[in-house]
């Protein structure tokens, strides 16, 4: 799965751009999700009085409302991106207004202040009204969605890769890097994908059938705890895979 964001201030094009991209990535036989960030504070999915807001108040954690046409999941707290995105299983998921991650980036802006205010290493092209008026801006190119979404999707093709665990720094950084900066680094054609050391897990943890990443710190501890306790048993062999299910 690969993950980019569309990053940019109100009545920027944002949405059109992204409106844009999806139809042009469907026309190429991709699946395509999207993850909408909110920035009002008070906003809410749920209206005061409703069957299902009886239920939260009544302290369900996890409610979800079904109707003939869709089917809304609503939990009671904001999930981090990590868990939003073990929900989706699309060749492409566009992220809206999400900053701060290791996502390659889009900017929208009107003008050039509006770059500033949100150009990041991880961004990769320039979209939105200010597409109008410039070609490119340090370096990065500028590309409208309007006139020119076959070559914004040709470059989404190029640059964007699979989705980085995006691990706490303080956890990894195995590689020598920040998911950010590794991310940064591979847009720039320094690095590639397959320079993160958690691309592949030795060991393998699931819970409720969603498979845990983990750094090979904790992937060697959990082996070395299975492999002590198994190796004590007739049947164990030095060779094979060991699989441990537990049942709760």
């Amino acid at each position: 799965m690969k993950v980019f964001s569309v990053i940019g201030i109100s009545k920027s094009g944002k949405t059109t751009t992204i409106e844009n991209i999806i139809k042009e990535l469907v026309k190429r036989n991709y699946s395509v999700g999207t993850v909408k960030e909110i920035h009002f504070h008070n906003f809410k999915m749920d209206m005061d009085g409703t069957n299902t807001d009886r239920h939260k108040k009544a302290g369900s954690s996890l409610i979800a409302a079904r109707g003939a046409n869709e089917t809304n999941i609503m939990y009671q707290r904001k999930l981090n991106l990590n868990e939003i995105l073990d929900f989706y299983s699309h060749d492409f998921v566009i992220l809206e207004g999400v900053r701060g991650t290791w996502a390659p980036t889009i900017v929208t802006a009107h003008d050039v202040q509006g770059i500033e205010d949100r150009i990041s290493e991880t961004t990769f092209a320039f979209s939105g009204v200010i597409s109008g008026n410039l070609s490119e801006y340090k370096g990065i190119p500028a590309i409208n969605s309007l006139t020119e979404i076959e070559k914004l999707v040709d470059l989404i093709e190029e640059k964007v890769f699979e989705r980085l665990p995006d691990m706490k720094d303080e956890c990894c950084m195995k590689c020598g890097h920040t998911c950010k900066e590794l991310s940064s680094l591979i847009l720039k054609g320094e690095k590639s994908r397959t320079d993160c050391v958690l691309r592949e897990q030795n060991v393998i943890l699931k819970v409720n059938g969603k498979e845990i990443t983990m750094v090979p710190f904790v992937q060697k501890i959990l082996q070395n705890s299975v492999e002590a306790v198994a190796g004590e048993l007739d049947g164990y062999s030095v060779n094979g895979n060991i699989e441990l299910l537990i049942k709760r």
